[in-house]
Order: C-alpha cells, then sequence, then structure tokens
C-alpha cells in the first residue's frame, strides 16, 4: 500500500515492541547487570561488547559502534529496508500499518494507562497490608503456602469489599476515571453509574515481558463465583499474546533451560516459592502459538502440564494443535497430565521440588502424546482402525515445519499402521532464519537510496579524539561529522565528556524528566560545540514530552548527528549504578554560568561599556557558582 508511515504509529510500535526479546530471538543475550550483552552479531569478537538496554530500549556496540532501536536492530541484521522492518515489528504486534490517510489521525498515548495501572498495583499492595483490609486475605495466602517474601516478588495485592475503593482513591477527576474505564478497572453502565470491577479478590497483577503492569486477574477468598476474574481485552493488554509469570520467569534466570506452561496464576506463584521458576500460565485462554512462539524465543523445551481431567486433556490437545506448526527440528516439546483431582500446586506442596521436577523429566513427549490420544478410540489391531488412525493423523503431520522431527513422527505412523507408502503433502516452508550481514558487507554496502542521497562519513566518538572504525551498513542511518562552531570548550569532566555532551547524555537517558524542567531561553545563545544539537534534542521533547529513549533514537537514526546521538546515549552503560539518575537541573545551571561567563568576556572585550549590566552579569554568575 502506498503512503507514509505516521511517526505517531512509529512510536506506538516502539513503545509496545521489547527490543531484549527481539534481539534474544536472533542472538543469545546474557544478563549483565541492569542490562543483557552477547558478542556482536556485526562483527567478529570473542569477548562480548554488544549491550542491550531494557529501560531504554536501544543496543550499541563498544566495539564497532552498531547502534539502535528495534528497527535499526532489524535494518542490520536481517537486511530489511526502514519500512518492512516496521511492517515486520508491527506484525509480531497484531498491527496494521497506517498509511497516508489516517497520519493525521490522533492517536491514543499508553503512557496514562501504563501510570494509572502501576497505582492500582500499587493501592492494592498497599490494602494488603493495611490493618484494616488484611487479615482475610492475607490468612488466605497463608493458608495457600505462600509467603510474604513469595507475594512481594509476585506484587500480590487486595481489592477491599465495596462498589468504589478504587474509584474513590484514584478516579476522583472524570479523566482520571475515564483512565480507569480504559484500563478495566472501572465498569461503567449503562445509566453511567462507574464501580470497581475487582471488589473482595486476591488481586494478580499481569506485568508485559518490560514488567509493566498491563492487567489483573483478581481471585475470590472462598467459593464464589466467577472463582477468577480477568481484566477485559485494553489498548495495552491482548490476552492471547501474554503470559502470566514470564516477566517474573526471565528476571529469575538468564537462562532458561525450559518452561511448565500450567493453568493457574497460584500454580505459578507455587512452584516459584519453591524454586522452580520457569512455570508461565495463559491467561483465561487456550495456548496459542504466539504464546508457544514467545516461549521459544527464550527456551528450547516447553511442557505443558494440565490436570488429568476431561478438561485438562482438552486443553493438552488443544496446546499440541498449535504447537505441531512450531514444532521445528532443536525444539522439545513434552505433555505432563496430572493424577485427576490434583494441580501443581498441590503437588509441589505435598512432595517438594525434585518431585515435581521428576514428573517434569519422564513428561510424554510430542510424539508419544501426539499418537496416545489418537489412538485413544481408535483399535489399530483391524485394517478400518489403522486406515482411520492414518487418515487422522496424517493432516496434522502436514503442519509441521519439514525436518526430522515430522519424519521421524511419519516413521512411528508407517510402523503402527503397517502402511509404507504414507507421503505428506510438502509443508509451508517457513522464512530462512535471518543471517548476519558479512563483515564485507559491513564495510562495502551501499545505504539505500530512498532513504538518504548524502555520502556517509565517519564521526568522532563524543569526548574522545578517535574516530569510528566501523563503516557503513546496508541499511544503516547517514551519519556526518557534527558541525561545531569556534568557542570555548564548555569544560571537560572526570567522564572525558564535555558539559554540553553530558547534558545531552542525560536529556537522552531521562527524556520525560527533561520535558518537566523549564529550559532556559537565554542558552539558546550559547555558543559551544554540540549545542545546536542540544537544542534541536530539547525542542523534541518539549514536542513529544511522552517521548522514550527509544522514539528519539528512532528520530535521529536518519539525522545528521545520529552517530552523536547514539554514541551519548550509550554512555549509560558506563556508568555506575549509582550515577544512572542524572542530575538534569545541575547541568542546566552550569550551563547557564557558562553562557554568563561568555557574556563577560564579550563585555570586557568591548571595554565594559555598560557597568550596570556587567555589575548583573557578575552577582548572577556568583549566584550560579554556589553548588
Amino acid at each position: 500500500m502506498a503512503g507514509r508511515i505516521p511517526e505517531t504509529f512509529i512510536d506506538d510500535v516502539l513503545a509496545r515492541t521489547d527490543l531484549v526479546e527481539l534481539v534474544d530471538s536472533y542472538v543469545h543475550l546474557k544478563r549483565s547487570g541492569k542490562n543483557y550483552m552477547a558478542c556482536c552479531p556485526f562483527h567478529q569478537e570473542k569477548t562480548p561488547s554488544f549491550t542491550v538496554s531494557p529501560d531504554k530500549q536501544f543496543y550499541y556496540c563498544f566495539g564497532c559502534g552498531a547502534s539502535g532501536n528495534a528497527i535499526g536492530f532489524l535494518m542490520e541484521y536481517t537486511r530489511l529496508g526502514f519500512v518492512e522492518a516496521i511492517e515486520t515489528l508491527a506484525r509480531n504486534l497484531g498491527l496494521e500499518v497506517p498509511r497516508e490517510e489516517s497520519a493525521g489521525a490522533p492517536r491514543d498515548d499508553y503512557q496514562p494507562l501504563y501510570s494509572m495501572l502501576e497505582a492500582a498495583t500499587a493501592y492494592y499492595e498497599r490494602q494488603l497490608r493495611a490493618t484494616t483490609t488484611k487479615d482475610r486475605p492475607v490468612r488466605y495466602l497463608q493458608q495457600r503456602g505462600l509467603t510474604g517474601q513469595t507475594a512481594k516478588r509476585f506484587r500480590l495485592g487486595y481489592a477491599p469489599p465495596g462498589w468504589d475503593n478504587l474509584l474513590q482513591e484514584l478516579g476522583q477527576s472524570d479523566a482520571d476515571s475515564k483512565r480507569l474505564i480504559k484500563t478495566g478497572l472501572l465498569i461503567e453502565n449503562e445509566q453511567g453509574r462507574r464501580y470497581d470491577r475487582f471488589r473482595d479478590r486476591i488481586m494478580f497483577p499481569i506485568r508485559d515481558s518490560r514488567g509493566r503492569v498491563i492487567a489483573f486477574g483478581g481471585r475470590v477468598l472462598g467459593d464464589d463465583k466467577p472463582k477468577y476474574l480477568n481484566s477485559p481485552e485494553t489498548p495495552v493488554f491482548h490476552k492471547g499474546r501474554e503470559l502470566y509469570g514470564l516477566y517474573e520467569a526471565r528476571q529469575a534466570s538468564n537462562r532458561i533451560r525450559r518452561f511448565v506452561i500450567v493453568e493457574g496464576y497460584m500454580d505459578v506463584i507455587a512452584l516459584a516459592q519453591f524454586d522452580i521458576p520457569y512455570a508461565v500460565a495463559t491467561l483465561g485462554t487456550a495456548t496459542s502459538r504466539d504464546h508457544i512462539e514467545k516461549l521459544f524465543r527464550h527456551s528450547e523445551e516447553l511442557v505443558f502440564c494440565f490436570d488429568g481431567d476431561d478438561a485438562g486433556r482438552r486443553a493438552a490437545w488443544r496446546a499440541l494443535e498449535n504447537a505441531l506448526p512450531c514444532a521445528r527440528d532443536g525444539r522439545q516439546i513434552k505433555f505432563l497430565l496430572l493424577p485427576e483431582g490434583e494441580d501443581p500446586d498441590s503437588l509441589v506442596q505435598q512432595n517438594g521440588k525434585a518431585y515435581f521436577e521428576g514428573l517434569l523429566d519422564e513428561a510424554s513427549t510430542l510424539s508419544e502424546f501426539f499418537y496416545q490420544q489418537l489412538s485413544t478410540d481408535v483399535d489399530t489391531r483391524t485394517l478400518d482402525g489403522r486406515a482411520r488412525l492414518a487418515s487422522l493423523a496424517t493432516p496434522y503431520l502436514e503442519q509441521m515445519p519439514g525436518g526430522v522431527l515430522q519424519q521421524l513422527m511419519l516413521k512411528r505412523l508407517k510402523e503402527i499402521t503397517e502402511l509404507d507408502d504414507l507421503q505428506l503433502r510438502p509443508a509451508d516452508k517457513s522464512p530462512p532464519a535471518p543471517q548476519p550481514v558479512p563483515a564485507a558487507d559491513l564495510q562495502s554496502g551501499s545505504p539505500p537510496s530512498y532513504l538518504y542521497e548524502a555520502e556517509m562519513a565517519a564521526t568522532p566518538e563524543p569526548g574522545a579524539g578517535e574516530t569510528s572504525q566501523r563503516g557503513p551498513t546496508a541499511g544503516a542511518a547517514p551519519r556526518h561529522a557534527p558541525r561545531g562552531r569556534p568557542a570555548r570548550s564548555g569544560g571537560e569532566r572526570p567522564d572525558g565528556l564535555s558539559l554540553v555532551d553530558a547534558t545531552i547524555r542525560m536529556v537522552l537517558n531521562a527524556p520525560r524528566l527533561a520535558a518537566t524542567l523549564e529550559f532556559p531561553e537565554e542558552l539558546r545563545a550559547l555558543q559551544l560545540p554540540r549545542m545546536e544539537l542540544l537544542l534541536e534534542l530539547i525542542d523534541f521533547i518539549q514536542r513529544k514530552p511522552d517521548a522514550s529513549t527509544a522514539a528519539i533514537l528512532g528520530h535521529w537514526q536518519t539525522q545528521d548527528q545520529g552517530d552523536v546521538i547514539f554514541q551519548l546515549a550509550a554512555r549509560e552503560f558506563l556508568l555506575p549504578h549509582e550515577e544512572q539518575s542524572p542530575e538534569l537541573s545541575d547541568a542546566l545551571r552550569r550551563l547557564r554560568l557558562q553562557k554568563v561567563e561568555q557574556d563577560l568576556d564579550q563585555i570586557i572585550a568591548d571595554g565594559v561599556k555598560d557597568k550596570a549590566r556587567f555589575q548583573e552579569l557578575l552577582h548572577l554568575q556568583r549566584e550560579l557558582s554556589k553548588t
């Protein structure tokens, strides 16, 4: 479809995409502090220097200078064009890419919804600790065997009885009430009355892969119906793509050997308390193909664990149907049906970790479970029964990706049915896995002409005297050396950055904080290297106060000084943890001091003709020099 993709849509795609999850699906990442690292996929190296920030949603390689956000990574790694990269990310999110006709349409701002959901989580947590409300829910959790530490880890809370507790707490204004309705926490009936959706329930916050609360599950304390109540679909919550416990599992381990998919919140939490932190649960839906592919990005083994009753068997079979198209060679899929009346929560509480993990180890493989279930109502001792099994099994096997596993399952079917001439129609071939850009292409590849026409030039590393050795890459953005005006240096800091560069770094890594600060207008006349870039950055965040670091980087990816922006943002990786909070206000104060000193120099050079102005500047210099 022709037409330009609206910038607001690109911002939405970046806000919803988890860069760590995206990169890890191509390159194995390992946690290093609060960031993730790997050997760079864009140049040959033995020691990892490729770093991904989950907070800022950008990557940077200290070896070759590769940098970008989710769009940039797809462009460089898969050699997609800019538009194709956005379309790929949007498809992963289930979004349709708008074009020119909707470019001017206003977009929903999801940040207030995330903030409201976080505030609700904190409110429910307080109710679980409050003396007036905690007795019943705490007693219930203790009876279920949960400790306070486990409750804190999963941020469990309590929605007290009453129709408007949350409404009174967070929905005092009409705008806030509407946000609560949009998040699914409030219900508005036909008469316009608004009331809390969750009442007298244990609250389970549901977090996305970036740790943001996106929805809730609520469980009654007794036997009322419905026992579990989930948030409805909202702009930030799509239950067919989310998994309860996935965020917590990834926080518990850098490398997850396997996932066990269970049916309930309490199963996930009880297993985690017994040091089995790799359990996840779907949210009131069958296990979908999206769920399965999402889990396979982090592990090569999945074990579906369901109750052994009829409902559990049906759920397991639906999971198998969706798992078959994902069953590529190297992936292991197992099924564990528990004794009727038991669930993971009860089994691990009664028998402990070793017993439960033993059950997982002995779970049925995909092929074993597949033929066991299909053969339940088929008598393979008869010719008709074997023919029926072949007719039942063949369409399922054809859904599998072509490979060794598919051939082995077909061989097993031939052995059971005693039919040697069974054939499968060719399966749809999955697109080949993206390959890293060859080193030669990194040095000689030409950028697509539709992105830009200017020549690409090396850019000095901010605060250093060396030039980058990284050549242009296919699909990369243009890079030019920054233009600075001759002036005083602006002062070097202990980290080797000038004051202006340090301020740019602070703004990049805390853009929403920067948007709340008043930028002194007199600084627009300050003459320091890269001051123009800082002014452009300030103007950008004032226009878009909710812009994330990833969105800012995306904007500058095709700008002349993109390299400078990315390199300064990457400086955050080098700072000790205690220095991560930028003191922007202090940086702005020191920039004002620089401007005053420049003005004083000019007045002195002119012979101090305006003595009143000279005295005013001296007084301002003394005030700004105070720390």
